[in-house]
């Protein structure tokens, strides 16, 4: 009797921390900016980059796949390793956690030659902030609340003056809870720890800790994301620079802003490729101020996308959702090639 009622305890102490399935669907499409005329004017030739694309993310146990119509990619936390796969060519790639443990430490140690070799002449300047607005709307059947949360990157030649800036603002669209969804932060934080644990200290750890400006911009940003309460179910993402080198206007402040061009092209290609101020930046009085026809410049944004979750679902997943397909051909992965 006694070893019935301990069964019945440990059972019920032990019900929380069942791995359950879950999954749902991420929908991503890119609503606006410069990159979305380009692909128009590009015509049939870029018709796949102008469709939605559809990815599916499965979660059981200690394995998560997220699967799209032309590619895939599954983490195993038990054989700690990744698997990427290329529906198209029909071929797939896996990468260990110990092989991505070996390109991180290259990447560090390019960095600190880059250092070495004037990158220190660079400043760079990061800020991030959230916000939370009044704004509130239905969103898959979802209630949910916006967040706006901005992060601008500057950076700036110590010898030359030149610049060149960057702005990422995001428009998230957050509900309070998603039945189900604690299994993916489940296994984002399991994945965390597995990744840590292998990564030692030659993972992004190592790489921040070579530049001090890194790793003051990523602890405001672990403080302003803290902000952030509930699960994104609509997120529209803004990239480009603005004319006075602040943060771009979110979606919901400013619509229409996508849609036209801004004055600027140069200034946010010069953004999107910091790092590299050469000829690509802008002095310091070289700002503009007027658009061609004497209104004020508008922000110069580089890409719009929008991306929706929807169709959640903790409802038992078959395991050959997580296998790659019979007959495709293994390849070796890309950080192995390089090393060759």
């Amino acid at each position: 009797m006694k070893s019935i009622q301990s069964s019945a305890i440990i059972a019920l102490l032990t019900a929380g921390t069942l791995l359950a399935d879950f999954q749902y669907q991420q929908t991503t499409t890119i609503t606006g900016g410069m990159l979305q005329a380009m692909t128009r004017m590009a015509g049939t030739f870029s018709k796949q980059a102008r469709e939605p694309i559809v990815s599916t993310i499965y979660v059981k146990g200690n394995r998560m796949a997220r699967m799209g119509p032309h590619h895939g990619e599954v983490i195993d936390l038990d054989q700690e390793n990744i698997t990427t796969i290329d529906f198209d060519k029909k071929t797939y790639s896996v990468m260990t956690f110990q092989q991505m443990k070996e390109a991180m430490e290259e990447a560090v140690e390019k960095a600190k030659q880059q250092k070495s070799e004037g990158a220190e002449n660079a400043d760079v300047k990061f800020k991030a902030t959230v916000k939370e607005t009044k704004a509130t709307k239905e969103i898959s059947g979802q209630n949910t609340r916006d967040f706006i949360m901005m992060l601008t990157v500057e950076g700036s030649d110590r010898k030359s003056g030149e610049k060149a800036s960057m702005s990422i603002t995001s428009d998230l669209w957050m509900a309070p809870e998603i039945k189900g969804y604690q299994e993916y932060r489940n296994f984002e934080m399991r994945m965390a720890q597995k990744m840590g644990a292998a990564m030692g200290g030659s993972g992004m750890g190592a790489m921040v800790g070579s530049r001090p400006d890194m790793a003051k911009a990523f602890g405001e940003v672990a403080k302003e994301t803290a902000k952030l309460k509930g699960v994104p179910v609509l997120t529209v993402t803004r990239i480009g620079t603005a004319a006075d080198g602040g943060p771009l206007p979110a979606a919901s402040e400013a619509p229409e802003a996508a849609q036209t061009k801004g004055p600027d092209m140069k200034g946010a290609l010069a953004g999107a490729a910091l790092g590299r101020f050469g000829g690509l930046g802008r002095k310091k009085d070289d700002t503009p101020k007027e658009s061609a026809d004497g209104k004020a410049a508008g922000p110069a944004i580089l890409i719009e996308t929008t991306t929706e979750s929807s169709g959640y679902s903790s409802a038992a997943i078959e395991a050959a959702r997580f296998e790659v397909p019979s007959g495709f051909k293994q390849v070796t992965p890309d950080s192995s090639r390089r090393k060759r």
